[in-house]
């Protein structure tokens, strides 16, 4: 591990790591347990992961928590969830404080239950002033769903002769997004060997790095974060222009 550390530039750290916590489920069933052990599990990986993102420098952390699709699960799973989320939340606090951590969400926040509400708000006041990595949970989070509360809210503002149609640029659409606060994601990661992007962060991702990997969350630790922000520091980031642009910095 020391010696992939070693080879990671601490000059060309992402900025912002987008990740898709996914494989709880199988990796519970693989042990013979419900789904919810490996959603407890998982809290393991997240600290982990956080701790080192910390680290190397990356500012920004952001989490699929919880898709709008997953309300469609059993009751029983959505409840766990969602107890889960607020026991960790108090539980973690402390550590936030003591490690510098700013806690943000994004989502249709309203749809979750009181208690996880009021419980967000207070984490979420209490680290406001940290400094050290933005950590956002995505929860009740839906790209799409993000997309078209933009447009709506956009259409709002032409109706009523706040915003010109066309003064409509990039900046005015990521004002409306729930990630108005946010740069955009730099390295897109998603565990469990699923390549597909599920409805995260869409328009944020623009020209993110993607890198998939085999490791179900609930084992993912600091050295596939390495491998991760590796790969994406392998990469030649173009952003539309060539090569031979970007080499003599046109």
């Amino acid at each position: 591990m020391k010696e992939k550390l070693q080879r990671i530039d601490l000059q060309n750290i992402p900025n912002h790591i987008a990740i898709i916590m996914d494989g709880n489920g199988r990796w519970a069933k693989s042990k013979g347990m419900q789904r919810v052990f490996g959603h407890r599990n998982a809290l393991t990986a997240i600290r982990e992961t956080a701790d080192t993102a910390s680290e190397l420098g990356v500012k920004y952390l952001t989490l699929y928590a919880f898709s709008t699709e997953n309300w469609n699960r059993p009751k029983l799973e959505v409840d766990a969830l969602m107890s889960l989320l607020v026991t960790t939340l108090k539980k973690e606090l402390p550590e936030f404080q003591r490690k510098n951590v700013k806690i943000n969400a994004i989502g249709n926040l309203t749809s979750l239950p009181k208690n996880a509400q009021k419980v967000l708000a207070n984490v979420i006041d209490s680290t406001k002033n940290n400094t050290k990595i933005t950590l956002t949970f995505a929860l009740s989070y839906g790209s799409r769903e993000e997309i078209v509360n933009a447009i709506k809210n956009i259409t709002k503002k032409v109706v009523n002769n706040e915003i010109e149609i066309e003064k409509i640029n990039d900046k005015i659409i990521n004002n409306h997004l729930y990630t108005f606060n946010l740069p955009d994601v730099d390295l897109m990661i998603r565990t469990s060997g699923e390549q597909r992007i599920s409805n995260y962060l869409l328009w944020q991702i623009a020209y993110a790095e993607l890198h998939f990997t085999d490791v179900l969350w609930p084992d993912y630790r600091k050295e596939h974060l390495y491998d991760a922000i590796l790969d994406y520091q392998n990469r030649e980031r173009r952003f539309g222009k060539t090569s031979e642009q970007i080499e003599t910095n046109e």
